[in-house]
């Protein structure tokens, strides 16, 4: 096992260069920048801001003083709000990982559970309403979703505010702090629920069919043993070997934001920053941010290779 480890492990080095590399390269081709969307600024003020910050260097000794920066932990400096990278996400992004966290127990324990029950009972009632209301809930756009759920509960029923991560000009800390958060938590994580679960469900659903199928499910029945032992002692460990490798992408999720989810709850997270630095051309923004993603993506692959490794030693085998 620690060799498999291992040698995965070196394995990410030269994919983190080449994402570093295709992430510069993508955002230095990028017609026009921060600078150059700035009307207001003269054509010589424009080339001393684009000497200063190094835009004017030729491309592949920039990708060398980024990539310097990225091995000292510097992501780059931020030209809209004037602030390290770094700082900026710092700010941002556990706002984004409390919001991804909260509803990845939810679409997760509910896909669990749905899926599983429809497996036993394919092609029932059961089976069919679930199918129905997961396709539903898919088929909605996401700003639409989020709108609708604002006009339900927050315009007519009043029952939770409209967005924001809480109450406009409130310096309240300790309980009442975390009573206001949860508030706000509320729509943002329903409407990532719905739009997530289904597929989820249909993922548990479609694993479980398989394994309840096989050979050793009919022998462990034919044993004697109960049900419930058959099917979470059984066929559960069996079904779940092929999510662990969706458990591995949703690290990155944790952190990247959802980008439309937040911006339409006004969510302070990291989604909201990367639309704005978008608008702005701010790339320094972009390229750390999108570089970050791409490590914890790498990471996440990693960590889902040994959970699979670990779960089925055939794969340590085999590699």
């Amino acid at each position: 096992m620690r060799n498999f480890i291992l040698r995965r492990l070196l394995q990410t080095i030269p994919m983190l260069l080449l994402a570093s590399l295709i992430i510069f390269m993508l955002f230095a081709k990028t017609p026009g920048d921060f600078i150059d969307g700035n009307v207001t600024l003269t054509a010589a003020r424009a080339a001393e801001l684009k000497a200063i910050y190094g835009l004017d260097q030729p491309l592949f000794t920039r990708y060398l003083h980024w990539l310097g920066q990225l091995l000292r932990g510097d992501l780059g400096f931020s030209l809209q709000y004037q602030i390290p990278v770094s700082q900026l996400l710092n700010q941002y992004i556990w706002n984004s990982f409390l919001l991804a966290s909260v509803a990845l127990v939810f679409y997760w324990g509910i896909g669990l559970a749905v899926g599983i029950a429809s497996a036993l009972k394919p092609n029932s009632l059961f089976d069919h309403l679930v199918s129905v209301v997961v396709f539903a809930a898919m088929s909605f756009p996401t700003f639409f979703l989020c709108l609708l759920l604002i006009k339900w509960f927050a315009v007519d029923l009043h029952w939770l505010p409209v967005g924001g991560m809480t109450n406009t000009g409130s310096d309240e800390g300790g309980w009442a702090w975390v009573m206001q958060v949860a508030a706000h938590l509320v729509l943002p994580v329903l409407a990532l629920v719905m739009l997530q679960a289904g597929s989820l469900t249909r993922y548990f659903r479609a694993s479980m069919l398989d394994v309840v199928k096989m050979d050793f499910i009919r022998t462990a029945r034919a044993k004697g043993l109960r049900e419930r032992t058959v099917i979470f002692k059984h066929a559960l460990r069996n079904a779940l070997l092929p999510i662990i490798t969706l458990l591995g992408f949703e690290l990155p999720g944790l952190f990247s934001g959802a980008i439309i989810t937040e911006k339409v709850f006004n969510w302070p997270g990291a989604g909201h920053i990367h639309i704005d630095s978008l608008a702005a051309r701010d790339y320094p923004v972009l390229m750390g941010f999108t570089l970050f993603l791409a490590v914890l993506t790498i990471l996440g692959n990693l960590i889902a290779d040994v959970l699979y490794a670990w779960a089925d030693p055939r794969i340590r085998v085999r590699s």
